[in-house]
């Protein structure tokens, strides 16, 4: 079998078809996982801080709330956007440079803003950015085809969004509530870097296509491969939210510990998948697809029905693993079949998938918890 699970391994200096891995040979992984993971802490990192954002900002909990929804739906748009304009025109560099001046600008209208609907605004704009930089740093791992590169930037974001909250606590305690609004500024330290990975581009690589992705949307593998991270992503951001819940219940703890321990159990599993990102090339990618399938329901099972608050977390783990996994190691397989000039657009769509799935789980599990009673 042949696939990007099994013909291809990275090797020294060099990725074995023949592509150079660059100088950034040895610690490209964690250069592209440094870029992705502060996107991730945009999103949990402002959770803790809002009750002082709303006191500071003269706005209702409900209404601050916007502060966090407007990051998850400037990410989701973010995406394309970035992907068909300045990806279109100018490549990945393109991309990490708007992406950058994007998370700059958001920022600074969020630190300067007097109310809370210019930080909203900022906020959106942060995150169109933040979601620029998590493509693009997708797609420079994407050239590494043996999935170990871009397993290691799916770890480095799970590990953003599981840390983002203790750090998000941490900054808003030493410098204030906008300082965990403005937690993506982080992905700038890598920028020079990852720019200089980018411009390295082959110039025999071939300019993205442009027009609507039919011919993506019409290939199969794509389609499995993105409605699976759909699926495990929003299974993840679901249990995210209702896994801790489940735990207060069955233990009577505080917000303090249950976040803790939760937190902890998700890091855990985000950590441990690197271990299923070396062992996919024996598995196969037919084999590694019904693991991480299999890997989410046994978890979703586990965090909504167990009556012990261990295996609760052993299910909310379970589920971070497969999901930090599958993001890395199904990014290959989304663009496998898929001509080289598409390859970029491929990578913007199938995190799109995941990107719906972390709007998607939490607003499920929302609603799961007013109509079903066990959770």
């Amino acid at each position: 079998m042949s696939g990007p699970f099994t013909d291809r391994r990275f090797a020294g200096a060099r990725w074995v078809d023949g592509r150079s891995a660059g100088p950034f040979a040895g610690r490209t992984g964690p250069l592209l996982a440094a870029l992705a993971a502060p996107a991730s802490m945009g999103v949990s990192g402002p959770s803790l801080a809002l009750p002082e954002a709303a006191r500071a900002l003269s706005a209702t909990p409900a209404a601050t709330a916007w502060l966090m929804t407007a990051f998850g739906l400037g990410m989701a748009l973010g995406t394309p956007l970035l992907s068909a304009t300045a990806g279109r025109r100018h490549g990945t560099a393109g991309v990490v440079k708007a992406a950058a001046a994007l998370v700059a600008l958001g920022a600074l209208v969020v630190l300067l803003a007097p109310n809370l609907p210019l930080a909203v605004a900022g906020r959106a704009l942060e995150a169109a950015g933040a979601a620029g930089l998590n493509v693009a740093a997708f797609q420079l791992a994407g050239r590494d085809r043996s999935g170990r590169t871009p397993g290691l930037v799916a770890i480095g974001s799970a590990v953003g969004g599981t840390a983002g909250l203790f750090t998000g606590a941490a900054v808003a305690g030493a410098l204030g509530w906008r300082g965990a609004l403005v937690l993506p500024l982080l992905s700038l330290l890598s920028l020079r870097p990852a720019l200089a990975l980018a411009n390295e581009e082959s110039p025999r690589t071939p300019a993205p296509t442009p027009g609507l992705p039919l011919d993506i949307l019409r290939n199969s593998r794509f389609l499995a491969a993105a409605a699976l991270m759909l699926t495990l992503s929003t299974v993840n951001f679901a249990l995210l939210y209702a896994a801790p819940r489940r735990v207060a219940a069955l233990t009577g703890w505080g917000p303090v510990e249950t976040g803790a321990v939760a937190s902890v159990a998700a890091l855990a599993g985000a950590l441990l998948s690197w271990q299923l990102v070396r062992g996919a090339p024996t598995l196969g990618a037919a084999r590694l697809k019904g693991l991480l399938g299999a890997g989410s329901a046994v978890a979703l099972a586990l965090a909504v029905t167990a009556p012990w608050p261990v295996a609760v977390l052993v299910g909310s783990g379970t589920s971070a693993l497969v999901t930090a996994g599958g993001q890395g190691l199904l990014s290959g397989a989304a663009t496998e079949t898929l001509p080289a000039a598409r390859h970029g657009n491929a990578i913007g769509l199938f995190n799109l998938a995941f990107l719906i799935g972390v709007a998607a789980g939490p607003a499920l599990a929302s609603f799961a918890d007013q109509t079903v009673q066990f959770i």
